[in-house]
Formats: structure tokens, sequence, C-alpha cells
């Protein structure tokens, strides 16, 4: 079973319409099975970077803690989802801001489920989001997320997968620093173009030899013309067909046993209405 994991994150972001993702959220969450759905506080100050760089860190940092608190107290005695009634096979979290992704990425890989050092990461995204604290023109930790999946930065959980089981997705926006780590060393890049071949993303994290996969999406990957409610949309990106081909393969090859949905912040609750048919789409592609 999947279980379901709502934590309205807003400090990550850089837009200035950072606080609508509280709306997208929740707006995700009513139409979630209340049954398997768990709700994690978060923050409503917006927290102080403690010298680290990273704008708002405290709040970040309570919530990663809590998230990750979260998952392991639903995860059961011997966290397999073994029908116990509290354990789960797969969890989806559902943002707030791609932050989120990253103490969620922590706990699947440190789960018995991911296999010791099998558990690759595909982060569809329009943009690198591999910024440092040093690079980043912002301070958002939204930009530097999936670095922190693959570096040490400040906030607890990182460096949880190394770059060469990473694989970013549709992004086509990069900063020079971000172009800078992909480098020979630096995660795949699969650009729109690629993921037109809906056996692209299969055959990439296949090559890392991985045996589970963790999948997180900011439905910026997604083009305008498919999804209005995002805070940083970036034309030209993928249609709904290609990204659910590309999950529809995948998990045909490689078990999933995490996810996370970030990035929805729509204009208005009433807004909403109109994004969420595609969101649940993408939601049930990965429960």
């Amino acid at each position: 079973m999947t279980r379901f994991f709502v934590v309205p994150q807003w400090q990550g972001s850089p837009a200035t319409r950072a606080m609508h993702l509280v709306d997208g959220a929740e707006a995700i969450a009513g139409d979630l099975p209340r049954a398997s759905t768990a709700r994690v506080e978060v923050p409503t100050s917006a927290g102080e970077a403690l010298d680290t760089g990273i704008r708002r860190f405290s709040a970040l940092s309570r919530t990663a803690a809590a998230l990750r608190e979260a998952l392991a107290a639903h995860e059961g005695p011997t966290g397999d989802g073994d029908g116990d009634g509290d354990g789960y096979e797969n969890f989806l979290v559902i943002g707030g801001d791609c932050g989120v992704a990253v103490p969620a990425i922590a706990h699947a890989a440190a789960r018995r489920g991911a296999l010791d050092d099998s558990l690759a990461v595909v982060w569809f995204d329009a943009h690198g989001d591999l910024n440092t604290p040093d690079t980043s023109p912002s301070g958002a930790f939204a930009g530097m997320a999936l670095r922190a999946v693959i570096d040490d930065l400040p906030l607890e959980g990182s460096g949880a997968v190394p770059a060469s089981r990473v694989i970013l997705a549709g992004a086509r926006e990069l900063d020079d620093a971000e172009s800078a780590a992909l480098g020979d060393s630096g995660p795949t890049h699969l650009d729109v173009e690629a993921l037109a071949d809906p056996l692209a993303l299969a055959d990439a994290v296949a090559a890392t030899g991985a045996g589970a996969v963790y999948v997180h999406i900011d439905l910026d990957v997604l083009d305008p013309a498919v999804i209005g409610g995002v805070a940083l949309p970036v034309p030209f990106g993928l249609s709904l067909e290609q990204l659910l081909a590309a999950l529809a393969a995948l998990r045909s090859r490689v078990p999933l046993v995490g996810a996370s949905i970030a990035g929805f912040a729509p204009a208005s609750p009433a807004a909403a209405i109109d994004d969420l048919g595609t969101i649940l789409r993408v939601v049930g592609a990965l429960a």
C-alpha cells in the first residue's frame, strides 16, 4: 500500500508566490484517501538562516525532522509494509516546495527495503536545483535541494545518494554553477527531447545498477500549457503523456520505494481545481 504525507512547506521556495504552496498542498490532500494520509506540521514562522547561507534554515530543519519522524512512525516495526496496519510498501510526500524531498530520500535510502546501496533517485524538475549556499543567487533551499541529495549540506539527511545514481529529468533552466555540477561526476541529465522516448528514463535508472528507485516530481517539469499553478513556469516542458509514459516504463523495470510531488502553487484555492485533474493522474502513476 501507499502512505501519503502532506507537508505544506513554503520556506524553501524563492518564489514570490511561495505561500501559495500551502494552498496547493491542501488542495491535493483533499483528494487523497483520508485513512492513508498523515499531515506533517510546518512552522508558521519564516525561520532564520543560522549562518548556513540557506534562507529560513531553522524552519526547514524543523520540518525535515518532523517528516522523518512521521515516516518512521508509520513504517511499522519491520519497515516492510507487512500488513500490520502501520507499515507501507512505498510512500508519497506531497509538498510544498521541493525541499521536502531531501529528508524523504534520506529515509528511503535508510530503509531496509531500499537494499543498502542500491537506491537510485529520479528528479523531475524544470530547474537544476544543484546550487550550493555559496553559488545560489537567492539563498533559497529549493534551488539546492538536489545538491543536498548528493552532497553534504547543512540540512540533516544530506548526501544520502551519490550522483552516479541520480537522474535529473526534464530540466531546461540551469544556472552556470548547476551546469558545471552536471559534469563528468555529476548526475545524469535527460532533457525533454531525450524523454520523448518513454524507455529512456527506465534505461538510465537500470544503467545505475539500482535495485530500487525514488521519484521526485516538481510540477514545473510539465509544460505551462499542461499546468498553470506553478510558481516558476518554464516553457517547452514535458507533456503529461510523456511524464506518465516515462513513469510507467520505469515502474515496470525497477521497484518504487518512495516519491514526492512538489511545486503546486495555485493563484487561489478556486484556481486549484483547474489543475487537480492533471495532478491526480500524476499521483495515480506513483501511488
